[in-house]
């Protein structure tokens, strides 16, 4: 497969056309766009960087910590961690597919030290701080002029932890009151390709009373939150204000107290795992970051 991809390089191949060639590898190897763009444009600087006559069986170990050195300190433009660990393992990608498929015989890359990246914590809500947006919440649903939006959109994300494009195309009879063991929210997706994010989550017995409350006060219609997307993010906005939080409570938030709440209830972790509508290898970085904030703050 890869020899078939690098037939017309040889190590007298300089950097440009080398990269057009893998670029049609990474294509047929259906990457996204996305990736296709960052990939490339990596090993593409990296070639602006070394002289236009370098081929490719001289690029050396040194030649690539010399780059990493000139983009971090000498370029002058910021490159974050984050940034710095996919240009590596771009490039380790690049040469490691020119010595498979027989180009060099020694992969430059190899010995190029991977930098990781432990991307920060998400902020979530403490029990304490849940509980006081909640009682703020059903403030301005009994007030003399009463908006039950707030505790109806707070209660349900904390309760489900969607996203907020979910929410935003919610529709009342995605609910399911009649359901056997309770009633059920249905998360669904209008593109085939996201078909596998849809999802039946438990709704909390005493959202019903929330949600007729919400209904009585407001045409629904078609959406259940029929407003837009700013519209309801400063809903979020209003809770934190008045519940005095140095935080933004926002969807993000939101979802992650709920997932560590969960969590921390003793849920399974392949239960939670498909409550959120995330992959396994999605999983993998959301379960480590859950275990994190699940633990003790150090005294």
């Amino acid at each position: 497969m890869t020899e078939q991809n690098t037939a017309h390089i040889t190590a007298q191949t300089t950097l440009i056309p080398a990269i057009n060639g893998w670029k049609i590898y990474l294509q047929d190897q259906g990457n996204s766009p996305h990736t296709l763009k960052a990939f490339i444009g990596d090993v593409e600087l990296l070639a602006s960087y070394l002289p236009p006559d370098r081929t490719l069986g001289s690029v050396t170990t040194s030649d690539l910590n010399n780059f990493l050195e000139w983009m971090l300190t000498e370029r002058g433009v910021p490159c974050s961690p984050k940034t710095l660990a996919r240009r590596i393992t771009s490039i380790k990608a690049f040469f490691r597919w020119l010595h498979g498929g027989a180009v060099i015989f020694v992969d430059p890359a190899e010995k190029v030290v991977q930098k990781s990246v432990r991307s920060p914590l998400p902020e979530v809500l403490t029990p304490d701080e849940v509980e006081a947006v909640i009682t703020v919440a059903e403030r301005f649903a009994h007030a003399a002029k009463p908006d039950t939006r707030h505790i109806a959109l707070l209660t349900l994300l904390l309760a489900t932890g969607i996203k907020k494009s979910e929410c935003l195309t919610l529709s009342p009879n995605h609910i399911q009151w009649d359901a056997p063991n309770g009633p059920l929210l249905f998360v669904r997706y209008a593109a085939p390709k996201n078909r596998y994010k849809e999802r039946k989550i438990e709704l909390p017995a005493d959202w019903e009373e929330i949600y007729r409350r919400y209904a009585a006060q407001h045409n629904l219609g078609e959406k259940l939150f029929p407003w837009s997307q700013r519209r309801l993010e400063y809903l979020l906005e209003d809770l934190s204000n008045e519940a005095g939080l140095e935080k933004h409570l926002s969807f993000s938030m939101c979802r992650w107290t709920c997932a560590l709440t969960d969590m921390q209830s003793g849920m399974d972790s392949d239960k939670i795992r498909q409550k959120l509508g995330v992959s396994k290898v999605q999983w993998r970085e959301l379960s480590q970051k859950l275990m994190r904030l699940a633990e003790p703050a150090a005294p």
